[in-house]
């Protein structure tokens, strides 16, 4: 759906906000995009959408240059800090954009009926947006990228100032778009909503990707045991374990076989085992262990 290759971007005054991207979107994947601020996500998010021009970008689009305008009535796009005209109603505001995407009158009814139900607005229809909560603004967006029926699903900061409930339902919504064969490009700096629901996920630092792929495979080096002990560590654990403490030995590893003899050891030697945990790296540790790998003296910018 989306193949990048080495995207530069150069603002005036040589502020330069993407360093060489590359990154690829496959159909039927949720893609993440994460990164602190001023990273240069929503950049490159404007020039997916020909926003904005690249001073340098190589790649397709749904298999077509990048910047190929006619692509995008095939994709739906819910910007950052959006603003719909505020004396209109929601279902006007869905149909307004729709019809701007040549979705046929048929179509716009259905769908915007379908879409508000979908998302929460029943009986917000016909009340104008300027009354809405920026959480009803959000979900009346992610609608409205939805009313031209896209291949391809853009999401800038989606679940921005949504409640935990309604977060929970367009998580499941875009579980949804991805079981029938969409692609959607989320960015969020809510680490958690992407760990919860990304198939794969980019981290962006100072313009530049830093890590990608899926988050198993990036969090494969962090997976650990942790065995917990009530007694004192034994003096034999430093010789067969990789850390040690006054109550706690890591063994890192992800196979459970390994683990095994030395918990028959602990067992003979009657010390009582408080827990066994399987531990690896969450979103958040990756994003943190990105950033501060950016920031160290001698690392690549």
């Amino acid at each position: 759906m989306i193949q990048l290759q080495d995207v530069e971007k150069m603002y005036r005054g040589k502020v330069h906000a993407l360093r060489g991207v590359s990154l690829e979107v496959m159909d039927g994947e949720i893609f993440g995009l994460l990164g602190p601020n001023g990273a240069g996500k929503s950049t490159l998010v404007k020039i997916i959408m020909t926003v904005i021009h690249a001073t340098r970008v190589s790649g397709t689009l749904l298999e077509k240059p990048i910047g190929n305008r006619k692509i995008l009535e095939d994709i739906g796009y819910l910007p950052e800090h959006h603003r719909f005209p505020y004396y209109l109603t929601g279902k006007q505001v869905l149909h307004h954009y729709a019809a701007l995407a040549n979705v046929s009158r048929k179509d716009r009814i259905t769908r915007a009926s379908s879409f508000l139900s979908r998302l929460g607005l029943n009986g917000w229809e016909n009340k104008k947006v300027g009354s809405y909560s920026k959480g009803m603004l959000q979900r009346l967006g992610i609608a409205q990228a939805l009313m031209n029926d896209p291949k391809l699903l853009v999401l800038d900061e989606p679940t921005d100032g949504v409640d935990p409930v309604g977060r929970r339902e367009i998580r499941d919504l875009l579980a949804e778009l991805r079981d029938e064969g969409r692609a959607v490009f989320l960015n969020s700096h809510l680490l958690s909503e992407l760990e919860m629901v990304c198939d794969r996920v980019a981290i962006m630092v100072k313009g530049k990707v830093t890590m990608q792929g899926t988050i198993e495979s990036l969090t494969q080096d962090s997976r650990r045991y942790e065995i917990e002990t009530e007694e004192s560590v034994p003096t034999w654990a430093k010789e067969v374990v990789d850390d040690v403490s006054e109550h706690l030995m890591v063994i890192r590893s992800d196979d459970p076989a390994i683990i095994q003899p030395i918990l028959d050891r602990l067992r003979r030697d009657q010390i009582t085992i408080l827990s066994v945990k399987p531990v690896r790296e969450n979103l958040e540790d990756l994003f943190m262990r990105a950033v501060d790998h950016t920031d160290t003296p001698g690392a690549v910018q």
